[in-house]
């Protein structure tokens, strides 16, 4: 076993304080990471304060990773030490039913292993994780990260980034499609930079116009600030797909009015309670209302190989662990721009 060391909360919504643990001794599959960053995801928050139901105490979040391989189990064959990898939200699966065989893990028919917050597949051990220095993991479930990358920005790859790329991806975007984000904060950004990458054309829909320079600037063509009646009358069957990041009570209605014939509009965000949407405007032009959750470890490389192409990483602020408390609170209040990454060196 390896002594780790990292941040925890150890009873349901209590601060989060130093704490040391052991990693699982190195199975013959298993890569041992030194963990450089750490991304905080506002499910982490969720997760902590026990908002989403029962949860395990103590609890280290943390499941957007990245670092550097330090040792490799006797059968490791796709990672060697030095390498720069990450970790992103599952660590397991059951490896056998039809849609982890497709190498759409995020969806395993018995469910996946969380990256935190869950009991290993041995039923034993309690999975700790990315707020900490060092992480143990099976490396079917670990993926390259090019070298060429700000390695401070690529810890929200592992899950803001592949939330966006994928739905991006299932639903073929490129060239000549019209692609809206609904929120521009750390899932949102990312969908702005992927879509236009895709080659796009990109409209960000936002609260207010604060944030219009940024969108601009990572590649919206058009910036929409509390979109007017008229706004959705004047640009009705105008869209190919519509990505909403946000967990707020959005009018769905008004924005699948703005799906051209067969477009789609994808829930990514979990708002609080649940939406209304009449049948009609479905119906009305073949209409589609989806979802879409992370992605699975090909898809993880893939946007990974993608991000190196085409140099692109999350917007982060890089914090030291003793102000990780304080960076829970401002994801709260949507004060950040647009991730909070924690330096896990410092740890």
């Amino acid at each position: 076993m390896a002594k780790a060391r990292g941040y925890a909360v150890l009873t349901p919504k209590a601060e989060l304080v130093p704490f040391e643990f052991d990693r699982r001794a190195l199975r013959p599959g298993d890569v041992e990471i030194s963990i450089t960053h750490a991304g905080i995801c506002h499910s982490d928050i969720h997760q902590g304060r026990e908002e989403w139901g029962q949860a395990l105490f103590p609890m280290v979040p943390g499941h957007e990773i990245v670092g550097r391989v330090a040792s490799v189990g006797a059968s490791v064959s796709k990672f060697s030490p030095g390498q720069l990898v990450g970790v992103g939200v599952f660590i397991d699966s059951c490896r056998k039913c039809e849609n982890c065989l497709a190498g759409l893990q995020q969806y395993c028919s018995e469910g996946m292993t969380g990256t935190y917050n869950t009991m290993e597949r041995d039923g034993k051990s309690v999975a700790y994780g990315g707020y900490s220095n060092l992480i143990v993991v099976d490396e079917n479930y670990v993926v390259n990260v090019p070298e060429s990358l700000d390695i401070q920005g690529v810890a929200p790859l592992m899950c803001a980034g592949i939330t966006l790329y994928s739905p991006l991806r299932h639903w073929e975007t490129g060239p000549g499609k019209r692609v809206g984000i609904i929120g521009l904060g750390g899932l949102g950004h990312m969908g702005v930079k992927f879509a236009h990458a895709m080659g796009a054309h990109v409209t960000v829909f936002s609260h207010s116009d604060r944030k219009k320079p940024d969108a601009l600037a990572m590649g919206a063509d058009e910036f929409v600030a509390n979109p007017s009646e008229e706004y959705f009358k004047k640009n009705g069957n105008s869209f190919d797909l519509i990505l909403n990041t946000v967990s707020v009570d959005v009018n769905l209605e008004l924005y699948l009015s703005l799906l051209r014939l067969n477009g789609t509009l994808v829930l990514i965000g979990l708002p609080g309670k649940p939406y209304q949407v009449p049948a009609g405007v479905l119906l009305n032009k073949r209409r589609r209302l989806a979802g879409s959750m992370i992605g699975g470890i090909p898809e993880l490389q893939e946007m990974l190989n993608f991000c190196g192409e085409k140099q692109i990483t999350s917007d982060v602020e890089v914090i030291e662990p003793s102000y990780i408390n304080n960076a829970w609170e401002r994801t709260v209040a949507s004060d950040v721009k647009y991730r909070f990454v924690i330096d896990t060196t410092k740890f």
